[in-house]
């Protein structure tokens, strides 16, 4: 694996640390602003995790297009977290970003160690489901940086409509103080 910058490690070290308490299978949820490091984060966390490793699902996959943010954490809460907190097994649906529709479902069976990551997806509804709850976030200025860097343009044009969404979000579901974790992104 490349090096991680500081944060990353710092940040993984932490969610692995909680996770080390948690009971075993552990279902993490990991939310931040767009450029806070969700990924990178999500990423470290699964290759350090001990014996076999977490099931990633990242909301990049989930999302129904650009102004889908709700959308994706009601998927993920309707038919992965809800059906796996009832004992029977969960899934989700990828969407397919260059047909712009939706695609194949993942199934995910029960006893499966799962790290969600994604904007969205600490809604109080699958904050309830999960063992960790962890906010990342940073600087507005370097989050942006960040994001739009990453994306190599691809992001540009969406970002007002995408913090909008993630405002909305914000507001109404108080994420930030529904974390067992909250850590900061910037070095």
């Amino acid at each position: 694996m490349a090096e991680q910058p500081a944060r990353v490690t710092r940040n993984a070290r932490a969610i692995a640390a909680a996770a080390a308490q948690l009971p075993r299978h552990p279902i993490i949820l990991i939310d931040g602003p767009s450029g806070a490091g969700k990924s990178t984060t999500a990423d470290a966390v699964v290759a350090a995790w001990p014996g076999e490793a977490p099931l990633l699902v990242r909301m990049d996959d989930v999302y129904p297009g650009w102004g889908g943010l709700a959308q994706a954490g009601e998927h993920i809460e309707t038919h992965l977290l809800e059906p796996l907190s009832r004992g029977v097994a969960g899934r989700w649906r990828r969407y397919d970003w260059h047909a712009e529709r939706l695609a194949e479902w993942h199934d995910v069976a029960l006893g499966t160690s799962l790290v969600i990551e994604g904007c969205g997806v600490l809604t109080r509804g699958n904050a309830a489901r999960a063992n960790l709850r962890v906010w990342l976030d940073g600087a507005p200025d370097a989050r942006k940086r960040r994001a739009l860097e990453r994306d190599r343009g691809g992001f540009d044009a969406h970002w007002d409509e995408w913090t909008a969404q993630m405002e909305a979000f914000e507001s109404r579901h108080q994420p930030r103080t529904l974390a067992d974790l909250v850590l900061w992104a910037d070095d």
